[in-house]
């Protein structure tokens, strides 16, 4: 048996009857996170996994409060600009090559004819998530703060490493809409009862519980792998999906492209094998990560949400705040104002404001625009809804002596979520770093 890769975030201890506990424990930090180098390092694993003499694997974390709680966001943000460096037409080969290893890791693992449970206690969301789906046998210990979910489209991304077809082939694809496209999340019961988790055990047993499992001999193979697995039909698919596609027209006026590249991996990958859905999936999210909604919501929606929340909680936000977000909204709704039925139609165009259902057809042409409405506007309505948002962004360029570069993401925050700046355009600094206050 060749040598174990060397592991930076994980580590190994072996029981006496050939049992291999992988340990997910990132050096330096309080909570895992799927790195490039953790996400690599899980592959070469899985690699060396398939030609070892262990009886099985144990996954578990070093971290005592949770698992894993996704990606790393801010490398996430450094490959999006690596990405928008690169020549155009090398794009696509190179988003491929740097996302595709995490859903490659977690397909070999899977397949390497060994029996492999994972055991979890606290949070488990977004890559660690998809970490746990890609092994045999999940046990998830009782605890109240013991999740499990794929928060991606939160953030103006979709679950890349296998989630969009993992998740709806355990629990259904009515039972992970949900989780895919809301971003709930599952506690331990319910991820029992849906079919995500195999055992819930008290906390300080899951150990236990996943080795007794390796130890009963059990078949290493995921359901989907099996002879006997059906796929997904087209038809009763699209009954399902098709509908929740309109919808989400419907309600975002298609702005928000994450739930729908996620409705486009259900319904091209879970009427396929496992193998072909994954490709889909990978294929699907090069072009959404490719976008700057995502950059965008990341920015503001997660970074600029976490220290919102982390400020508020010392009574440290950043003063003026209220004040600042007032006036964001004044003038969005004073340039509308002044364009009349222009400006009304613009701003139900663009999101701007309180939320108005749209025709499909029309939200649909709008999901579609490449480029972006707001990279080329081109209808009055379009060059109307940049108006207004210019006068959100040039409040935000008064305001720059008064709300330091660190407070923006967070001020962007406030204006998307109070003063009715569309969340996928970030906030009105963001807007205007992007395209000025013209």
């Amino acid at each position: 048996m060749s040598d174990l890769p060397k592991m930076n975030n994980f580590r190994t201890e072996r029981t006496g009857d050939g049992i291999l506990h992988l340990i997910f424990d990132m050096p330096g930090r309080s909570m895992n996170v799927f790195s490039n180098e953790a996400i690599h390092e899980a592959e070469a694993f899985a690699d060396w996994l398939k030609g070892s003499d262990v009886r099985g694997v144990v996954i578990s974390s070093g971290k005592p409060g949770a698992f894993c709680a996704g990606a790393d966001l801010g490398e996430l943000s450094e490959a999006y600009e690596m990405i928008k460096a690169a020549p155009e037409a090398e794009r696509d080969a190179l988003t491929v090559a740097h996302f595709a290893p995490i859903g490659r890791g977690f397909r070999k693992l899977e397949t390497a004819g060994k029996p492999v449970a994972v055991a979890i206690h606290g949070l488990a969301l977004g890559g660690g998530c998809e970490f746990a789906l890609a092994a045999h046998y999940r046990v998830l210990t009782d605890a109240p703060e013991t999740q499990i979910g794929l928060p991606e489209s939160l953030v103006g991304l979709l679950p890349g490493g296998g989630g969009t077809q993992r998740m709806p082939r355990c629990v259904g694809v009515a039972a992970s809409l949900p989780i895919l496209l809301e971003g709930a999340r599952f506690g331990a019961a319910e991820a029992l009862a849906a079919g995500a988790a195999h055992a819930v055990v008290p906390a300080g047993r899951e150990l236990t519980a996943a080795e007794a499992w390796i130890r009963s001999g059990p078949d290493p193979r995921q359901p989907w792998d099996r002879e006997d697995w059906t796929p997904e039909t087209g038809a009763a698919l699209h009954a399902i999906t098709d509908p929740v596609r309109a919808r989400y027209l419907r309600e975002t006026g298609g702005h928000f492209p994450a739930e729908l590249a996620i409705l486009d991996c259900l319904d091209r990958g879970l009427t396929v094998d496992m193998d072909a859905g994954v490709a889909a999936e990978i294929d699907i999210f090069k072009d959404l990560v490719q976008r700057v909604e995502p950059r965008n919501m990341i920015a503001v929606m997660f970074l600029g949400r976490l220290d919102y929340d982390k400020r508020k909680r010392k009574n440290a936000l950043p003063e003026g705040l209220e004040t600042f977000g007032t006036a964001v909204a004044a003038a969005m709704e004073a340039r509308t104002g002044a364009l009349g039925d222009l400006g009304t139609r613009a701003a139900a165009l663009a999101g701007i404001g309180a939320p108005a259902e749209r025709d499909e057809a029309v939200a649909q042409a709008m999901a579609d625009r490449n480029p972006q409405w707001f990279e080329d506007p081109a209808t009055p309505e379009e060059e109307a809804a940049m108006s207004i948002l210019s006068a959100a962004a040039m409040v935000a360029a008064d305001w720059r002596g008064r709300i330091a570069e660190e407070e923006r993401n967070l001020a962007d925050f406030y204006c998307a979520t109070r003063a009715g700046f569309p969340r996928y355009l970030g906030g009105p600094f963001t807007f205007y770093a992007t395209y000025g206050a013209n």
